[in-house]
């Protein structure tokens, strides 16, 4: 039982550091598409928008989950271990979306929020999963 007050406050800190991780991811895919993000969203019901910011809120969230399940033990260890990690997975699926952006045709952002599905999208979110899950592996 006296590990539990422990535990219930470290599960706090965790969830705040991992809230303000998927905050940054939001943030990110704002700046990466044109247009206001809530507003595309949650007014305008854009499905392409909302695919691909739920696939960085996902692979975000993946991250965050692998890196507290490996240094859970060391409080310390694991913030720091979580907040590298889970920027680092967040510059990486910038730079993806920046890659592909560059190598084809098009602008992808503005794919991502084109109200007509787009097949892009589903590419795109694919990345940031398989980015996220790169990342997940490499967290020792």
């Amino acid at each position: 039982m006296s590990d539990i007050l422990p535990g219930m406050v470290n599960a706090t800190i965790f969830a705040a550091v991992g809230l303000v991780l998927l905050l940054l991811g939001f943030v990110l895919v704002d700046i990466l598409t044109p247009g206001a993000l809530r507003q595309q969203i949650w007014v305008d019901r854009n499905r392409n928008a909302a695919l691909y910011l739920s696939s960085s809120l996902l692979g975000t969230g993946g991250i965050v989950f692998t890196s507290i399940l490996t240094t859970y033990s060391d409080l310390t260890v694991g913030l720091i271990s979580t907040v590298a990690f889970g920027l680092l997975g967040l510059a990486l699926k910038a730079a993806a979306f920046w890659i592909v952006d560059v190598l084809t045709p098009g602008r992808l952002g503005e794919m991502l929020v084109d109200t007509e599905s787009h097949p892009a999208v589903w590419v795109s979110s694919a990345a940031n999963l398989a980015i996220s899950a790169i990342v997940c592996a490499s967290i020792s």
